[in-house]
């Protein structure tokens, strides 16, 4: 099993700045690409960035130039900060990663638990 656990969420006002993470663990012998989604109430789950595990980054056109994705590869962990941040920015924010499992070396990909950020105006 290969879990990934997020932090960092929380409140903060409009032109506000928050960090997330995301750690993954269990039984891990690879990690390829990691990523954030979000969700905000009413909407479908949208990209927000990928990071390949060689660094290459990529952002959803809403995001770009407020947000940088990066990533950890001695700790398996992505942060996601977030500068600028607006009351459209309030959203369950998902880490995702793909990962392949140790011992059976099979790929997974694998969702946290989500993680609230709320921008207030």
């Amino acid at each position: 099993q290969v879990q990934l656990a997020e932090s960092g969420g929380g409140l903060v006002q409009a032109g506000g700045s928050l960090t997330l993470s995301c750690a993954a663990s269990g039984s891990i012998f690879k990690i390829d690409a990691m990523g954030w989604h979000r969700q905000a109430p009413g909407n479908q789950r949208e990209l927000v960035a990928t990071i390949t595990s060689d660094g290459n980054t990529n952002y959803a056109g809403s995001v770009k130039g407020r947000f940088t994705i990066s990533r950890d590869n001695t700790k398996n962990t992505v942060y996601l900060q977030m500068d600028s941040l607006q009351p459209e920015d309030t959203a369950v924010y998902y880490c995702n990663a793909e990962a392949r499992q140790r011992f059976t070396l099979r790929w997974l990909e694998v969702w946290g638990q989500g993680t609230l950020v709320t921008v207030s105006s």
